[in-house]
């Protein structure tokens, strides 16, 4: 059940740069390394639900239901735009600054990481297609090597966007000692974070 295959294509899929390591690496590099780590407990805390829906089937019924998707999707298209638009206003909750602002509590930063994955309907879809092939094919066992390999996934998930976040913080003194470069960081975790809305909103079942 756990195989070297297993652990590998987990691996590959983590490391992928995607929403969740976007928003871990604008905190570290906004808020430092404890801002980080609750942005990556965020994001992993976010995946339970799609794991869940998976072993479940429940992903089988968001796949079947084009209103339903559409839906979730286009929740998670708007809160993507929001997090772009609060990367580009002054004082904004996700904005890399230069100057000291009041730290954030470590639950709203998590929730928001959280509300990321939530709102990606593809997720759910993604773990019934990527866990069954590493399943022993007794149907009896079915449900608890799903929990048991989504657990997995989600240590791992875990522990690189932790360290993600760890190198954005260790690059945060570097960075903002320039305001020039803190502008168009802004700028480029913006677009980052709206051409992802824009690719979920192509997104089809």
């Amino acid at each position: 059940m756990i195989s070297l295959q297993f652990l590998l294509t987990a691996f590959v899929v983590v490391l992928a740069p995607g929403t969740g390591v976007l928003y871990t690496l604008a905190l570290g590099l906004g808020a430092g390394r404890r801002a980080a780590i609750w942005a990556a407990l965020g994001c992993t805390v976010g995946i339970l639900p799609h794991i869940l829906a998976a072993t479940l089937g429940l992903a089988a019924v968001l796949h079947s239901s084009a209103l339903l998707f559409q839906a979730v999707k286009f929740a998670g298209v708007l809160y993507l735009l929001y997090l772009a638009w609060q990367m580009l206003i002054s004082g904004g909750a996700l904005s890399v600054s230069a100057s000291k602002s009041a730290p954030q509590s470590g639950l709203t930063i998590a929730k928001r990481g959280a509300l990321i994955n939530i709102l990606n309907p593809k997720l759910s879809v993604f773990f019934l297609a990527l866990m069954p092939p590493f399943l022993s094919g007794v149907a009896e066992s079915a449900t608890q090597e799903m929990i048991v390999l989504g657990s997995i996934f989600m240590i791992m998930t875990f522990v690189i966007f932790v360290l993600y976040g760890l190198f954005a913080a260790q690059a945060r003194s570097l960075i903002l000692g320039s305001e020039t470069v803190v502008k168009w960081l802004n700028r480029s975790f913006a677009a980052l974070f709206a051409a992802l809305a824009a690719k979920l909103a192509l997104e089809r079942l």
